[in-house]
């Protein structure tokens, strides 16, 4: 048994973190997604005297990981960001709409959980685009069992035969359901023009970064007047207000920014995306997820939820 527990923890622990990452994509979650992962390990030990090989051993812990994340996802409503229930505020000055803690919202995971322990820029390159806000909150909008096949076939690039074995289809349900993903995705989120994104930990993206944590500690509105593209939005989360465009924007961060010390932040990374853990006078507010260009900062997303806030 000891053998077993050795040989099987030798194999499977260096999949931990592509496994999370793929639950955190199935459930927008990272509490979700260490459960499922937790709920994988299990299952998978459990069933290892009885594994044959026939698949390998990544093959086989994603059969088990995608099945816990659909066992997961049965009759739960689908993790929104604000941009995703209704049109944006167009009046900056009125203050955004109540917490609502009944919505079961997207939420962000730290690169340090699910960045590969890799070598190769690429391979680290290839996955945090792959957990960006912007693709995770366009998944959400997908049936479990599309999600799944999307995820696995164009994320992940498994064949189609291996999914269809992985979901118990055939490989033309996994085609079939492939288009409709595919088809539904384009017309909820149309896809991110990644062209001009800014690259990750470049120069520029650390420049906006910077220039942001400065904006709020100093108080300084222009700061964020020149970081900001004309076309940024910005969404509050957990209210559903959110706004589209500079001259929205602007406005209303006038009206938050409070004085000089009033905010703290510090850099960190979320999503494979540039972000900061906020504090408010002293008291841990949540995270802000920056979506940078070359250009400037085209998407602020402030996750005003406390727990999120790392330790300076």
């Amino acid at each position: 048994m000891t053998d077993d527990r050795e040989a099987f923890t030798a194999r499977a622990e260096p999949l931990r973190r592509e496994l999370l990452a793929h639950c955190y994509r199935m459930l927008g979650s990272p509490d979700e997604a260490e459960d499922a992962v937790q709920e994988t390990y299990l299952r998978a030990w459990r069933a290892y005297p009885r594994f044959e090989e026939r698949a390998s051993m990544r093959v086989w812990l994603y059969r088990i990981a995608t099945n816990a994340s659909l066992d997961a996802l049965e009759n739960r409503a689908r993790r929104p960001l604000p941009s995703g229930l209704g049109a944006p505020a167009d009046d900056p000055h009125a203050p955004p709409g109540p917490a609502d803690l009944d919505v079961p919202w997207l939420r962000p995971i730290p690169d340090a959980l699910v960045t590969p322990e890799s070598a190769d820029p690429a391979v680290v390159a290839a996955a945090r685009a792959s957990l960006r806000l912007a693709l995770v909150a366009g998944l959400q909008y997908l049936p479990p069992r599309q999600r799944a096949v999307l995820i696995l076939r164009e994320v992940l690039g498994f064949p189609a035969a291996e999914v269809a074995e992985m979901l118990g289809l055939s490989v033309a349900g996994v085609k079939s359901l492939l288009q409709r993903a595919r088809a539904r995705l384009d017309e909820v989120a149309p896809s991110e023009d990644d062209a001009d994104l800014a690259e990750p930990a470049s120069a520029a993206e650390r420049l906006l970064l910077e220039q942001y944590i400065a904006a709020f500690e100093r108080s300084d509105i222009e700061i964020l007047e020149r970081a900001l593209r004309a076309d940024a939005s910005l969404e509050l989360l957990p209210s559903r207000t959110w706004f589209a465009g500079k001259a929205t924007c602007v406005p209303y961060l006038r009206t938050v920014l409070g004085a000089p010390g009033d905010w703290r932040l510090t850099p960190t990374r979320r999503n494979g995306q540039p972000a900061a853990s906020v504090w408010y006078r002293g008291v841990p507010f949540g995270v802000a997820v920056l979506t940078v260009t070359t250009t400037g900062i085209r998407q602020i997303v402030a996750f005003g939820f406390p727990e999120l806030a790392t330790p300076p």
